[in-house]
């Protein structure tokens, strides 16, 4: 038997449903009761709700999966933001312009992001073993595939393990506390993985499916559910990254692209006035490999440029 949410299925039995973190607020999920008793796993994705192509790779491995051939439990949730879906933001809610990456715990009379992210934490996070969840470069952001793990050592081992099972290519420890997956890992020692495949808005068919391999990879890595394909993807493990942000106004020019390989003191863009004049060039500050940047050409002081990893494990 399986119950969460206010929501009790036997054996066996998947249940489509929306699940309300609050009045007028609704997230589309599918609940799975596996025919044989086992831990629970919680998939999200659409928290930042323009990154899509976790969204329908969600939908796709929810309608995918046999109960009858499932261990354990699934708690899927399509779409966490739909308000921000439906708005086309591209990665707030708009009630409150909160972060859902960055405002847990939440508080149950607070915002309407508070609001949701304290259902997970009362609601969710006690009933599950294992989270992951599914994100993308947003709109200015190309990234090659990547995935954050905690870096707490109670749930370390176990996410990192989780991680190396993926078709995912640059793994990198996080120290993250105030997002869905943060949180749960650092506050309430659930293993948890947040993942980023595609960028820019954009939804490819390949990104999608390539996320439905890996969630069947993880599937079977826990032991849920038995899949016959494997992971080909070589593995970096990062335990260090440079997160560079931008020192002033300006026009950005990049000059590295995402899995680019840079070496120390490497050139990896500069930013410009409007007269072209250069007002501060960007180097690496030591070997590693490119995750993301921005592709965008205004950058205001404080902007997140290019993050890159520099010392794997």
């Amino acid at each position: 038997m399986f119950t969460i949410c206010g929501h009790t299925l036997n054996p066996g039995e998947k249940l489509q449903t929306v699940l309300r973190p609050f009045p007028g607020y609704e997230m589309p999920s599918t609940l799975i009761c596996g025919a044989a008793p086992g831990k629970t796993l919680l998939i999200t994705a659409g928290i930042h709700a323009g990154e899509y192509p976790g969204i329908p790779a969600v939908i796709r491995t929810a309608k995918a999966i046999d109960p009858m051939e499932l261990t354990g439990n699934i708690l899927m949730i399509h779409c966490v933001n739909t308000s921000g879906f439906r708005a086309r933001t591209d990665c707030l809610v708009p009630e409150d312009n909160g972060n859902l990456n960055a405002n847990y715990p939440g508080a149950s009379e607070g915002t309407a992001s508070e609001k949701i992210a304290d259902y997970f934490v009362t609601e969710i996070f006690p009933h599950v073993d294992f989270v992951v969840d599914l994100h993308s470069g947003s709109q200015q952001e190309p990234l090659t595939p990547c995935l954050f793990f905690p870096k707490w050592e109670k749930v370390r081992a176990e996410a990192l393990a989780a991680a190396k099972a993926l078709d995912i290519p640059c793994l990198i420890q996080s120290a993250n506390k105030s997002g869905e997956s943060g949180y749960a890992a650092y506050a309430m020692g659930i293993p948890s993985l947040l993942l980023e495949r595609g960028h820019s808005g954009f939804c490819e068919e390949t990104w999608i499916r390539d996320y439905c391999h890996d969630l069947r990879l993880l599937l079977r890595h826990l032991g849920h559910y038995a899949y016959d394909k494997q992971s080909t993807a070589e593995k970096h493990v990062f335990v260090d990254a440079v997160h560079l942000e931008a020192e002033e106004e300006g026009l950005w020019h990049c000059q590295v692209k995402p899995g680019d390989s840079v070496k120390e003191g490497q050139l990896l863009g500069h930013t410009e006035d409007f007269f072209g004049n250069i007002l501060h060039e960007y180097r690496a500050k030591a070997d590693g490999i490119v995750f993301y940047h921005c592709c965008g050409l205004s950058v205001t002081a404080g902007r997140n440029l290019i993050a890159y990893g520099v010392r794997e494990e």
